[in-house]
Parts: C-alpha cells; sequence; structure tokens
C-alpha cells in the first residue's frame, strides 16, 4: 500500500513543482542553448529499480572539452544550477515515466554495481529517488559507506512516513541552503 500512495505522491508532487518552476525551466533552457549550445539536456545511462538501467535527464552544467578538467568545464551558470540544485529538475520526468520516485537512493552509474557488496545491492528494491535520507543527513560530508548505510535505512524503512519526512527536510535544507546540495558529491558521477 505504501507504495501506491508514495506512487501517487510522486505524480503529485512532480507536476506541482513542474507548474512552479516552469519559468525557471524555460529560463534555464534558453540560458544553457545561448551560452553552451545544444544539447541542453545531459542524459546518462543509471542503474534504477530492480537494477534495471534507465537515461537519466539533467540540465547540461559543462562545456564539450576533452582537454579541460570538470573545474574547468563547468561553467559560471553551470555552478549556478548546481548550487540551486535546479540542473535536477529535468529529473521531474523521470519520476513521471516511473523510473525515478521523488525519494529514494541516489541513481549510480551501471559499472559502479559490480563493486557493490550484496546488502548494498538491495539499495536497488526501491526506485532511486532526486534526494534520499542520504542527503538530508549529511551527503557531502559522507563517507561512501555512510551514504550506502543510509540508502539501506530508507530501503529497510520504506514508507510514507520516512517519504514525508525527507521531503519535508528536503524543503527546509534547499530552501536555507544547509549543507546541501542535491547534485553535489565529493566526485560527481554525471559529466
Amino acid at each position: 500500500m505504501d507504495s501506491i500512495i508514495i506512487r501517487v505522491l510522486d505524480i503529485t508532487i512532480s507536476i506541482i513543482i513542474l507548474i512552479l518552476t516552469s519559468l525557471v525551466i524555460i529560463a534555464t533552457y534558453i540560458v544553457i542553448a545561448c551560452s553552451i549550445g545544444t544539447p541542453v539536456f545531459f542524459i546518462q545511462k543509471r542503474l534504477g529499480y530492480k537494477n534495471k538501467n534507465f537515461q537519466c535527464y539533467k540540465f547540461r552544467s559543462m562545456i564539450d572539452s576533452p582537454n579541460l578538467t570538470d573545474k574547468e568545464r563547468i561553467t559560471l551558470f553551470g555552478k549556478f544550477i548546481r548550487k540551486t540544485s535546479i540542473d535536477e529538475l529535468p529529473q521531474l520526468y523521470n519520476v513521471l515515466k516511473g523510473d525515478m520516485s521523488i525519494v529514494g537512493p541516489r541513481p549510480l552509474l551501471p559499472e559502479y554495481m559490480n563493486y557493490y557488496t550484496g546488502e548494498q545491492l538491495k539499495r536497488h528494491s526501491v526506485k532511486p529517488g532526486i534526494t534520499g535520507w542520504a542527503q538530508v543527513n549529511g551527503r557531502n560530508s559522507l563517507t561512501w559507506e555512510d551514504k550506502f548505510k543510509l540508502d539501506l535505512y530508507y530501503v529497510n524503512n520504506y514508507s510514507v512516513t520516512l517519504y514525508l519526512k525527507v521531503i519535508c527536510k528536503t524543503f527546509f535544507s534547499v530552501l536555507f541552503s544547509k549543507d546541501f546540495s542535491l547534485s553535489g558529491e565529493s566526485k560527481r558521477f554525471d559529466e
């Protein structure tokens, strides 16, 4: 029953956020198209629910230049959309499609699956999320082991109550930019 309620909440919250941020999404699309060109979206294969791959969408924040480091490739606007998590808004499409949930473990690249322990593979028994228990509990300061433990806590305690708790904590963390970045990691696995 929890999974049905969470799916309804995912769709409802995604539609509300898309409506509220539609002007931001349009403006971001235009700025990226005019400043770094097309494609505007960064699309990458990620590992999702039941270990199935899916295409994850984000706004591009870097220029294509193999001779530069990631730090040199990120644009000024790219830094802004990452800091404000605007680059994550296209993932609402993934939520509406059913590839992702608003809340769940962050989806990683498929090649990392070979390094998971049997216990860590359980993180794929729920849909990956835009935000999650690890993100609202010190994501950027956590070790990978701690992130996996928090992901597994969410999986093992999967409920509407915990889902709503993560939503509330995410809202206040983003609002006050307190130790939180949806897209920030010690090493990004996207662009």
